[in-house]
């Protein structure tokens, strides 16, 4: 076990997951509406596919990674409107009467689509190449052991700031009523489709 490994990996993890996006205030706004667990699934979701990107530039998989480069306008196409449709669809949706209602229900829901958005920004492989090399980790790729504690500390580190963050939300969870509630889902339904309409945008002018 390389815990200098393990430990670099996870900083980075963390590093990546926690500047707040599209996808933390799905995360925010599903742990407000629907409870912990969703977020924190919504989270795990994001994690899977940092972990999969950095499995793609700390093994040296040049053939995944050029082909999902080559690919990147569509998949930045798919991800902007499947971002509309989410805030479409958040924008519209009552808050849940109860967590425990829907809470079963939506969470594979909530960490495929989150996976989904994630995967689809195909030029985070280029972040993980570049912060890898910067901090000295490249070497590492001809080591598959090596290569692997890397994502490993990648996954768990991004995992750990989605765990804080729909921990932290859960707390206010109590104190926020339906019709705060559904102001929420309304604020963060127009970020979300907003956030969708740049991505196809960006999409369509590269």
């Amino acid at each position: 076990m390389d815990i200098s490994l393990l430990t670099r990996g996870f900083i980075l993890g963390f590093a990546i997951a926690a500047p707040v996006g599209p996808i933390g205030l799905l995360c925010i706004q599903r742990t407000l509406s629907q409870g912990r667990a969703v977020g924190l699934a919504s989270g795990l979701g994001a994690a899977t596919a940092d972990a999969f990107y950095g499995a793609v530039a700390a093994f040296g998989l040049t053939i995944i990674s050029a082909f999902l480069i080559e690919q990147q306008f569509w998949l930045a196409l798919l991800g902007g409107l499947f971002l509309c449709y989410l805030g479409v669809r958040t924008l519209l949706s009552p808050p849940a009467e109860s967590a425990a209602e829907r809470e079963a229900r939506s969470i594979g829901a909530a960490y495929a689509s989150t996976f989904l958005l994630t995967i689809t920004n195909p030029m985070t492989i280029l972040a993980f190449v570049a912060i890898f090399a910067g901090a000295g980790l490249a070497a590492a790729g001809g080591d598959a052991i090596a290569a692997a504690w890397m994502v490993l500390g990648v996954f768990l580190g991004s995992a750990a700031w989605w765990l804080l963050l729909s921990g932290g939300v859960s707390l206010l969870r109590s104190r926020i009523n339906s019709g705060v509630l559904l102001w929420v889902n309304r604020a963060a339904g127009a970020i979300l489709a907003l956030f969708g309409v740049l991505a196809v945008g960006r999409a369509l002018l590269v």
